[in-house]
């Protein structure tokens, strides 16, 4: 299976900076809503994740760090199965809930359309 996420130098530079403050993060890709379809970053563990949620994949950040897992909800997913996102990095305002929020940039997901596959992990 073709790799399903994937992280810019930017964004990496910045999680490595957001862990080095908030310990290890996740990312959840928010499906609509109020901040649109935003991938929102979190302390690992502090969003609940859901039974439908579905585990993307890890992004590398850098050595010495823990690879990032990003989850993407059940019905996203089911919309966005044929996509590979990039996590990427733009000046602009985050959203409040998630952690770049007060750093001047804000994350962004960047898709390509991949082949059909079946959910990762199974």
């Amino acid at each position: 299976m073709a790799e399903r996420v994937a992280v810019t130098d930017e964004a990496a530079q910045l999680l490595r900076r957001l862990v080095d403050e908030h310990g290890t993060v996740m990312f959840h890709q928010s499906g609509g809503c109020c901040d649109g379809s935003a991938p929102m970053c979190y302390p690992e563990g502090e969003y609940r994740l859901g039974e439908r949620d579905v585990h993307l994949g890890d992004l590398p950040i850098g050595e010495g760090y823990h690879p990032v897992p990003v989850y993407i909800s059940g019905e996203q997913y089911a919309v966005w199965r044929h996509t590979a996102l990039t996590i990427d990095l733009v000046k602009g305002r985050g959203s409040g809930f998630s952690l770049e929020g007060p750093t001047g940039y804000r994350f962004l997901t960047r898709s390509d359309v991949c082949a059909p596959s079946d959910p990762p992990g199974g």
